[in-house]
């Protein structure tokens, strides 16, 4: 053998595992959906989160993977996908929902976690306050509690003759109860009677709002849990059977036949979720990056229920929405 060939064949072969060393490797995103894989509104705010990474530089095979278990609503998928996700030691994991990050702080208190749709973590004690989380959580809430008094402005706006009004929450949550007192809070201004339902099941949920029907002068707020979520069929079923105006915490409902909703945008929140991985995946910290509400509430109204329940949508109402379904 030549010298050259040989020199420029041991150059090769001594190049060959530095190389190798020189490849970037390949980080873990856990990602935990407290719904069904088949959930279309999910799948599309999941890819919003996977398409806002690619953005940002993280290509899903590439330079990153992404680990996502669809819990199907079920707290015990919920926590087992959780150990999992934990067990997988990521470098960060994507939640959705106060359902979710209970049961991943209980899984891990290391492994960065992003979470959206979580409605008072400091409440829960999930992070140790909104400016400076403190522990190996942060992300993005439902919303400020002043919200909640929204809906029942709303319900008297696209029904003037609702004096009582039925309240569904969740008296276990920390969440509930404050959302309840926003609206309690407003009920003396506009002249609405409250009767808040604690709703711990299902069957509970039918057997509150049946009790409460009693005159057509009633309405229904839904405010934001994952029981409440979870349950929306039926939830809007009842409302329907029963005549009652409702507003729900967020669009779903309303895409399913509910009346109305005002919300956070989820796609937005979802993208936004993906910004904070990014940051995480480039080397901050939980502990550091604030649990932010959200930036843009959308207002949904599906015409067809209003018909149904024979009302007449105001049109300031109507100009305020930003999608009407027909």
């Amino acid at each position: 053998m030549r010298r050259r060939e040989f020199i420029t064949l041991l150059g090769g072969a001594a190049a060959g595992p530095l190389a190798a060393r020189a490849q970037p490797a390949v980080r873990r995103v856990g990602v935990l959906i407290p719904r069904a894989a088949d959930d279309r509104a999910f799948q599309a705010r999941v890819d919003a989160f996977v398409q806002r990474l690619r953005q940002l530089g993280w290509s899903d095979g590439r330079n990153v993977r992404i680990d996502i278990r669809w819990a199907g609503g079920h707290a015990d998928a919920i926590a087992k996908h959780a150990a999992e996700l934990a067990a997988l030691a990521p470098d960060v994991v994507f939640a959705h929902g106060g359902a979710t990050l209970g049961p991943l702080l209980k899984a891990t208190r290391t492994v960065p976690i992003v979470f959206v749709a979580v409605t008072d973590p400091v409440g829960a004690r999930q992070v140790e306050s909104l400016a400076r989380p403190g522990g190996n959580a942060t992300g993005f809430t439902n919303f400020d509690f002043a919200i909640s008094g929204k809906w029942l402005e709303q319900l008297k706006e696209i029904e003037p003759r609702v004096t009582r009004v039925a309240v569904l929450y969740d008296a276990a949550l920390s969440a509930g109860t404050g959302q309840l007192a926003a609206i309690q809070a407003v009920a003396p201004s506009v002249g609405v009677e409250l009767h808040a339902l604690n709703v711990p099941d299902v069957g509970a949920i039918e057997r509150a709002i049946t009790s409460f029907v009693t005159s057509s002068s009633g309405g229904l707020i839904v405010t934001a849990s994952a029981l409440t979520a979870f349950h929306r069929g039926p939830i809007i079923t009842l409302a329907a059977r029963h005549k009652l105006p409702a507003v729900y915490f967020e669009r779903l409902f309303v895409s399913d036949g509910g009346l109305m909703s005002y919300g956070p945008d989820f796609i937005e929140q979802y993208r936004r979720a993906a910004g904070y991985v990014d940051r995480i995946l480039k080397g901050e910290k939980p502990a550091d990056l604030p649990v932010q509400n959200p930036i843009k509430y959308e207002l949904v109204i599906n015409l067809k229920t209003a018909k149904a329940l024979g009302l007449t949508v105001p049109p300031m109402l109507l100009a305020r929405a930003d999608e009407v379904i027909e």
